[in-house]
């Protein structure tokens, strides 16, 4: 081979350029033409045949979302089919060397072999110095030819095979590399992620939480670093697949042309230019790869910096805020699956908002799902399995629930909020985020007491007269008419001052109701909410209405007037306000039993009545004006703060889509005992006619016998005066005066006293 390279130069300076000339002459037209083609192609921009390349975002590898899995997947398969292309293109391009280089192995073998005719013998040939000077000749020329072909060969080695192989062997390998290193990390990621979620929250143990955590930030840290660096290899290799590509191509056709100009001292310019514009274009995609590659790399380093305190799951909320006005959310949530009448699985899926929906999708998938419409639905933290920032979303209709668990409190609270925000289909106006921080605003503003409160409450405190009772109207629930006075005062004087709200049930309030035996044994007795029992009867058993519904406690407060229903409407404002400010998300969920009697709160898992409510105490009742969810009514009772005075208490309810039926079971049970009420009496008044009548007829029967008696002792008195009456053998016997007498009185004594008892 070093032969043939130094002999190259003596053959294009000496008389083997003959042998090339004849050679490009025969090539010429050829040439010729190629060179025209590639001079029109040469004219061209070769900027405008290398359109933008897309490039997979570095800055979001460590959300981790599906769009971004599904957008590396889209990378990945370029990768697999740039590596397929290229192994059928090496191939290519090696069939091509080895034939040059058997080319340059075949024509050396032929001048060697037109060298050795002169000492061969042929038995019939004799000696024949033209055809072995014409034979020596032609071994020269093709002696020369070898040479050229080994130094073409040479340079195909060079400038053809050996970027092609470079990126065949390191560059697609590295990507595979990358791939699986990023494959580990991430189930490694899973895994670490997994066992923080099982951590128990009532038994704590710090050293098992150190290390779970610790591994957390470990294996994230390195699922983060891996995916960066597997990021920048794939959007490298959209740069590198264009030199590989173009590199051998270029080596090829510049080795060609060095052949050809070995024998050809005609060149055209055109190719020359074409050429010379591809080896523009190959070094302006390298300037801007390493451009691209140092901009990368140092976006990787910023990352890495920012986002170290983000690779705990529980990050600080100091330093990580709460933002409590978003109506769109998207991140990593633990869903909680039945698997059976007892056991259940966690699925963690990307869960995120789209109007107002809920969706969820799973890594590989190209869509995602719908969950729920969570338009009017309810939210609530919940205590799941002894897992932390649990909470549960319910549908308007009440049908459909699901608990989810956030990995940080502060996704927790995020999720909580947004939910509540899409919920009240903030969502829908021009500016959602706006909107959401100004009633969370005015929430704020609702429960702060201004300094002059109690004095402006005090001097527009109106005078409320008694009203008879009447029924409810438009599902108000109002027993009475509302007072001129009361319409035209300020919301702020319904409800009194520095009150305090009761978010959860805490005692009876049978307890403190007077005339009501036995209450606190009342409060925790197993009752059946459909009125049956088993031997001894119950109270409401004899009631013809048993209504149940399932409502959820928000809160209870004392408020200064029962004669309107915006005294609810202000009771709700306020705790709802209250709840959203403090972050209260927690609600008791109970069984409401509405009979004729009372309003009866009722444990579900253990049918223990928590609360008794006597019907004839809720003097006001009413559903929201645009949530019909929420309800409330306000309790009359005796007693309180100021002693000799009745108390009013207003307690809110959410129920699940059931605020108006409520309020109708109520006015219907509160009719049922109004009429029930009206026949008592006028029952009672029936028994009191009855019994004057039968006093009448018995002072009438006495007065009868008495002047049945005194008829009897007057005939008895005019039948012993008559003349006394001869016996049979006659004899007469004669009765005194004073016998006679005493006969009759002691006939009418024991009439008088059989009568008198």
């Amino acid at each position: 081979m070093r032969r043939r390279r130094r002999r190259g130069p003596d053959f294009r300076g000496g008389a083997g350029g003959r042998g090339v000339a004849v050679l490009t002459k025969g090539e010429g037209s050829s040439v010729g033409c190629t060179g025209g083609l590639v001079g029109a192609s040469a004219r061209r921009d070769p900027a405008t045949a290398m359109p933008g390349i897309d490039k997979l975002p570095i800055e979001e590898t460590l959300e981790d979302s599906p769009q971004t899995r599904s957008l590396l997947g889209v990378f990945e398969e370029d990768a697999a089919a740039i590596s397929s292309y290229i192994n059928q293109l090496y191939q290519a391009m090696r069939r091509i060397y080895d034939a040059q280089n058997e080319l340059s192995a075949a024509t050396h073998l032929t001048s060697k072999l037109l060298k050795e005719y002169e000492k061969q013998r042929f038995p019939l040939g004799g000696d024949d110095e033209v055809m072995s000077s014409t034979l020596q000749q032609f071994s020269k020329v093709i002696d020369e030819l070898s040479s050229c072909h080994a130094v073409l060969s040479t340079q195909l080695a060079d400038a053809m095979m050996f970027p092609i192989t470079q990126f065949k062997e390191r560059d697609l390998k590295e990507i595979l590399t990358l791939k699986e290193v990023f494959q580990i990390a991430s189930n490694d990621h899973d895994t670490a992620i997994n066992r923080y979620s099982r951590l128990s929250k009532r038994r704590e143990n710090e050293k098992v939480k150190y290390e779970v955590t610790e591994d957390v930030y470990t294996s994230k840290k390195k699922q983060h670093q891996t995916m960066m660096h597997y990021f920048c290899a794939l959007n490298t290799l959209q740069y590198k697949k264009k030199i590989a590509m173009l590199e051998p191509l270029l080596g090829y056709m510049q080795a060609q042309i060095s052949f050809f100009k070995m024998g050809s001292e005609n060149l055209t310019e055109q190719l020359e230019e074409f050429l010379t514009n591809i080896g523009t274009s190959v070094q302006n995609v390298r300037r801007e790869m390493d451009s691209e590659v140092e901009t990368m790399q140092q976006t990787i380093e910023d990352l890495e910096v920012a986002s170290d305190p983000l690779y705990l799951p529980d990050p600080d909320t100091t330093k990580f805020p709460v933002h409590r006005n978003l109506t769109r959310k998207a991140g990593y949530l633990n869903a909680r699956n039945k698997t059976g009448l007892v056991s259940s699985s966690w699925d963690r899926q990307f869960y995120f908002t789209q109007g107002g929906n809920l969706m969820s999708q799973a890594r590989g998938d190209v869509a995602g799902g719908l969950v729920m419409d969570i338009d009017n639905c309810s939210v609530m933290a919940v205590d799941c399995e002894d897992r932390r920032y649990c909470f549960q979303i319910t549908s308007f209709d009440g049908k459909k629930s699901s608990i989810l668990q956030a990995d940080s409190k502060k996704d927790y609270e995020e999720w909580i909020c947004t939910i509540n925000n899409i919920s009240k289909q903030i969502y829908l106006s021009e500016n959602p985020e706006e909107i959401a921080a100004r009633v969370n605003q005015s929430a704020l503003e609702a429960v702060t007491p201004s300094p002059s409160f109690q004095q402006r409450h005090e001097s527009m405190r109106p005078t409320i007269q008694s009203r008879p009772p009447t029924a409810r109207t438009n599902s108000s629930g109002s027993l009475g008419s509302e007072s001129a006075a009361l319409s035209a005062l300020s919301l702020d004087s319904l409800v009194a001052p520095d009150t305090p709200i009761q978010f959860d049930i805490i005692s009876p309030v049978s307890e403190d109701q007077p005339g009501q035996a036995k209450a606190s044994g009342q409060s925790g007795r197993r009752t059946n909410p459909f009125g049956e029992s088993g031997g001894k009867k119950s109270e409401t058993e004899d009631s013809i209405l048993h209504q149940l519904f399932i409502v959820r406690f928000l809160g209870s407060m004392e408020v200064k007037s029962d004669e309107s229903p915006d005294v609810v409407y202000e009771t709700m404002r306020q705790i709802l306000a209250a709840r959203a400010i403090h972050n209260i998300f927690r609600m008791t969920e109970s069984h409401l039993l509405v009979t004729c009697d009372c309003l009866k709160l009722i444990d579900p898992q253990t049918q223990v009545t928590r609360l008794r409510f006597p019907l004839p105490s809720v003097v006001l009742y009413a559903t929201h004006q645009e949530n019909k969810r929420l309800f409330g009514f306000v309790l009359r009772s005796s007693g309180g703060r100021v002693e000799g005075h009745t108390t009013s208490v207003c307690y809110i309810f959410e129920s699940n889509n059931e605020g108006e039926k409520i309020c109708d079971s109520v006015g219907l049970a509160k009719q049922i005992a109004f009429h029930a009420e009206l026949d008592r009496r006028a029952s009672e008044k029936q028994k009191e006619i009855d019994k004057v009548k039968e006093k009448q007829q018995k002072e009438l029967s006495k007065q009868k016998q008495i002047e049945k008696d005194l008829e009897e002792q007057s005939r008895l008195i005019a039948a012993s005066s008559r003349p006394s009456q001869s016996s049979g053998e006659g004899q007469f016997v004669l009765l005194s005066s004073s016998q006679s007498e005493d006969s009759d009185l002691g006939e009418d004594g024991k009439k008088k006293r059989e009568s008198e008892a």
